[in-house]
């Protein structure tokens, strides 16, 4: 998986699991918020049907009140009241039915056929002496009962749950009742259910929408910037490519230079030297007589402005050698320790194990960046001591450089283009050379730079 491949996985992927996350929360609150709605309003809908039961009922004895409360108990006034009742049925589940106290039938508009029958022993499926139940609780004061009933509605006979409401008509013996069946409330129910559930879905459509085009928006986001930083990377590549390239022909034209100086310092200044010598043996040589001095002072002369050329010439060449190529990596540090510490900062220097042969450049680049390290503790870190050690291993040398100053923040260092540079110069010049620079840095340990260059 590349670069750009994982950018958008860990930048998408928390999204869509956090949306997912919210989607199953509201699902579960939904579903929980559904079943708490059923467990509220299934009551409440019985009881509002148990009041249309009972003002049904009250409605039906309003609708015979001028009979019943006449006092009249002859057989004109029953029928004419049991007409009355009959006719109150809306042609579907909805009726009033008439028992006599004794079980017989007296009105029911869907048996007819049945009316007259006495009912008293009549068994549910269940085994219930129903008519039975029905007078008890119309007898004592009147009530609800639960039980099975045709439905006549579905052109079915078999029995479904049914509630029905009974009194007793005073005076005239009669149990008078209607019913709903229960089956119409788990419909409504199921109705009040189906919504809900619909409700969800679309809720769910909803999420998944948003998360569908926030995850395309991110993506195409993060796609666009991701393209522009690989452009930029891509420059920055190249950019160093060619200051690598760049680097490595001011290091050839060096080397080349350091030739012609190493001729110069190796061959023309031991010519100088065996002509100052000479001039000194030949002035030796001359007869010491009254007048000789004032003959060899010419050559004298000439012997002294000699030394002072070698001298000039020893200084020119020193200056063109970064570090003399002739002494050890290990001296020369020494030496710039001890040439760079301070009262406030004094600088150690240690070596450990056996350093192989280096070439030049890598004992410069190592001299170097041993120098910039140290000039910076003194001026920016604020450190009571440092420390330098050169070690030897099997495959590489390496260097380490301690101080218990301030640190610095590396990610503000390396995000900052202004700043770093000695850093940047150090790792630059030690890649040229095969080498790398390790850098830590906090405010409670100082700063520890660790470069390594392995052997060639």
């Amino acid at each position: 998986m590349n670069l750009r491949q994982k950018i958008i996985l860990f930048a998408v992927l928390p999204m869509v699991l956090a949306l997912c996350a919210i989607a199953l929360t509201v699902r579960h609150h939904a579903i929980s918020l559904s079943q708490q709605q059923r467990e509220v309003i299934k009551p409440a809908y019985l009881a509002m049907k148990d009041a249309e039961l009972k003002n049904y009922v009250e409605f039906a004895m309003r609708a015979i009140s001028h009979l019943h409360e006449s006092g009249r108990t002859d057989a004109e006034a029953w029928e004419e009241a049991k007409a009355i009742l009959e006719k109150m049925d809306d042609g579907k589940d909805s009726y009033l039915f008439l028992y006599g106290l004794d079980g017989t039938l007296l009105v029911h508009p869907k048996q007819r056929e049945s009316v007259g029958e006495n009912m008293w022993n009549f068994q549910d499926p269940a085994g219930k002496f129903l008519i039975q139940d029905l007078i008890r609780i119309a007898r004592s004061g009147g009530g609800f009962e639960d039980y099975v009933w045709p439905k006549y509605s579905t052109g079915s006979l078999d029995p479904k749950p049914k509630r029905a409401y009974v009194i007793e008509v005073p005076n005239w013996g009669w149990m008078l009742g209607t019913g709903v069946y229960v089956d119409d409330i788990d419909n409504a129910l199921s109705e009040i259910d189906s919504r809900v559930s619909r409700n969800i879905e679309d809720t769910m459509l909803w999420i998944a929408g948003i998360a569908f085009l926030a995850t395309v928006v991110i993506f195409l986001g993060l796609l666009r910037n991701i393209r522009e930083r690989t452009v930029l990377d891509d420059r920055l590549s190249e950019a160093n490519s060619n200051l690598a390239a760049l680097t490595q022909r001011l290091i050839d034209a060096r080397a080349e230079e350091e030739k012609r100086i190493k001729y110069v310092h190796g061959g023309i200044q031991s010519m100088l030297t065996a002509i100052k010598v000479n001039i000194e043996a030949g002035v030796r040589a001359l007869p010491q007589t009254p007048g000789s001095e004032k003959e060899s002072a010419p050559f004298s002369s000439a012997a002294k402005q000699l030394g002072g050329v070698l001298g000039d010439l020893r200084k020119i060449v020193k200056g063109i050698f970064i570090i003399d190529p002739n002494l050890p990596l290990s001296d020369q540090l020494n030496k710039l320790t001890l040439d760079m510490s301070t009262v406030a900062t004094p600088i150690e220097f240690n070596t450990v194990g056996e350093i192989e042969y280096l070439p030049l450049e890598v004992k410069e680049t190592l001299f170097m960046s041993a120098k910039t390290a140290l000039e910076n503790i003194i001026k920016h870190a604020g450190a009571s001591r440092a420390s330098v050690l050169l070690e030897g291993t099997a495959s590489c040398v390496k260097m380490e450089i301690r101080d218990n100053g301030k640190g610095f923040d590396l990610r503000l260092v390396y995000s900052n283009p202004n700043s770093g540079i000695g850093l940047r110069s150090m790792k630059e010049d030690l890649k040229v050379v095969g080498g790398k620079l390790a850098v830590t840095s906090s405010p409670s340990d100082g700063t520890r730079l660790v470069a390594t260059v392995p052997y060639p």
